[in-house]
């Protein structure tokens, strides 16, 4: 009898494993950004007296975060914004962003530690209009977070939404490998 293709990586023993662990850190993540906690309306922002726009702020300085969080998103082709940095994060969904990222082989992003910065921890929340963090960009174009791209990966889109930017993704090379 022939033998059987090898299995691919992301079916493997390990690679289930793994993708089982980030699967239930990314659903506790969305679970908590959409259970019941209080968001900040524009009423209890302007009674706050910091304002309650969508720019990260009121008036002229509100304007100037939105236009660096534009420069940010826009600086690398991937850009991640994470508590923590990519050698040492510090929580587990940013750590899943690094290690999905990491499988793919896509070394050259850049990321954000948002906990170095409060302006663009709260801002980049306010420009994307989405409640947390870690949050990905491709292009300057808001992807979503940990959950999306756990998504991402799991179905395909991730392989081509790489390739869309010009990265191939070294879980090709990894099949292609295992079907020698």
């Amino acid at each position: 009898p022939s033998p059987s293709p090898a299995p691919s990586p992301l079916r493997s023993p390990a690679g289930a494993a793994m993708f089982s662990l980030l699967r239930i850190s990314c659903r506790t993540a969305a679970r908590r950004a959409l259970g019941p906690v209080p968001r900040r309306g524009v009423s209890e922002g302007a009674a706050g007296g910091g304002g309650g726009g969508s720019d990260g702020g009121a008036g002229e300085a509100g304007g100037a975060t939105r236009r660096r969080l534009e420069g940010l998103v826009r600086k690398d082709k991937v850009v991640v914004f994470i508590k923590g940095t990519p050698a040492q994060p510090m929580c587990g969904f940013s750590n899943a962003v690094v290690q999905i990222l990491r499988m793919h082989g896509v070394d050259n992003y850049r990321a954000y530690n948002v906990l170095e910065d409060q302006e663009i921890r709260q801002g980049i929340k306010n420009y994307s209009n989405w409640p947390t963090i870690p949050q990905i960009y491709f292009d300057g174009e808001f992807v979503g977070g940990c959950d999306i791209l756990l998504q991402m990966h799991q179905n395909g889109d991730l392989v081509e939404e790489l390739k869309k930017l010009g990265i191939r993704s070294a879980l090709l090379d990894t099949e292609k490998e295992d079907k020698k």
